[in-house]
């Protein structure tokens, strides 16, 4: 009897809580790949809970509206189940569902980045020998050497 209660945390006692911190949860959902940076995420105002700044112990609850930042990308999610055990990448999809309006900002974000990658040209390494003899010649530096 002993042993059941006080046995392993796992999915179904944070349904029987009905609470999970919200680090937690975020690791567990696979936002972020270690419980540290969800902790830190959270810590430096990138999670928002409700419209409002949270703390890494704010205990989530299913329904809640969540804003994460991960670089650019910001996603707006609603809490569809807890877990404060981290699992396979298709149960973590379970935990969550992105509103549409978040999916459609985050892939024309993306769309607008891809396209400006491609609106600047890079040069594939170092200059040649000529070309940093055309670099040369364009600046001016050379003209104490002729």
């Amino acid at each position: 009897m002993a042993a059941a209660a006080g046995g392993d945390r796992s999915m179904s006692d944070a349904d029987a809580q009905g609470r999970v911190r919200l680090d937690k949860w975020l690791w567990a959902a696979r936002f972020f790949k270690t419980r540290t940076l969800a902790t830190e995420a959270v810590a430096g105002g990138k999670v928002h809970v409700g419209g409002q700044r949270s703390k890494p112990s704010h205990a989530v609850r299913v329904g809640e509206i969540l804003r994460v930042q991960r670089g650019f990308d910001e996603c707006i999610v609603a809490v569809k189940a807890l877990s404060d055990r981290r699992g396979p990448a298709k149960e973590a999809a379970l935990l969550y569902e992105e509103t549409a309006e978040s999916m459609r900002r985050r892939e024309e974000l993306g769309e607008q980045r891809r396209l400006q990658r491609l609106a600047f040209w890079r040069p594939a390494g170092r200059p040649t020998k000529q070309d940093r003899r055309r670099i040369v010649r364009f600046t001016g530096r050379d003209e104490g050497n002729e």
